[in-house]
């Protein structure tokens, strides 16, 4: 265990959030999405398991020491519900509050058509699978940079 960092980040996830750079991508996904079959493609090459039931408390431990990209127009992305591009599924309203609060402002989760989030999942430096089973969990945020101190 370490002092001030989520125990849900495991050394696996760790290292690869330690890894990643500005500009690259984060997928953390749902338990339905073929997590394995996309992760081929990504940078690590495989996916990673995170030991939690939600996308918020996921998104809650790696936000917490992953600073999101201010050099894009967006840097956190939402799956489109299938025929209502417009709907906002609990689920990710939980998220959208975790964003929020990680970033101290309000933070908007663009929204991504279904198989272009896909794309951005293949892209991504790595996968995140959650425990959570219900739909529309998925989401990819980019990382962005830590300041010099003043």
């Amino acid at each position: 265990m370490l002092k001030g960092i989520s125990p849900l980040l495991d050394a696996d996830l760790l290292h690869a959030l330690r890894s990643m750079g500005h500009g690259d991508l984060i997928a953390i996904v749902d338990t339905n999405f073929p997590a394995d079959t996309f992760a081929r493609s990504t940078v690590l090459g495989r996916p990673l398991k995170i030991g939690c039931n939600t996308a918020a408390e996921a998104v809650q431990a790696i936000l917490g020491v992953m600073p999101l990209d201010t050099f894009v127009d967006h840097a956190a992305f939402r799956m489109e519900v299938v025929g209502a591009p417009d709907e906002v599924p609990e689920v990710q309203r939980e998220v959208q509050a975790e964003v929020n609060r990680a970033e101290g402002k309000d933070w908007a989760l663009h929204p991504v058509e279904r198989y272009a989030f896909y794309e951005k999942a293949r892209s991504a430096y790595c996968i995140v699978q959650t425990g959570d089973r219900r739909f529309y969990g998925c989401f990819a945020f980019m990382m962005g940079v830590i300041p010099p101190e003043a």
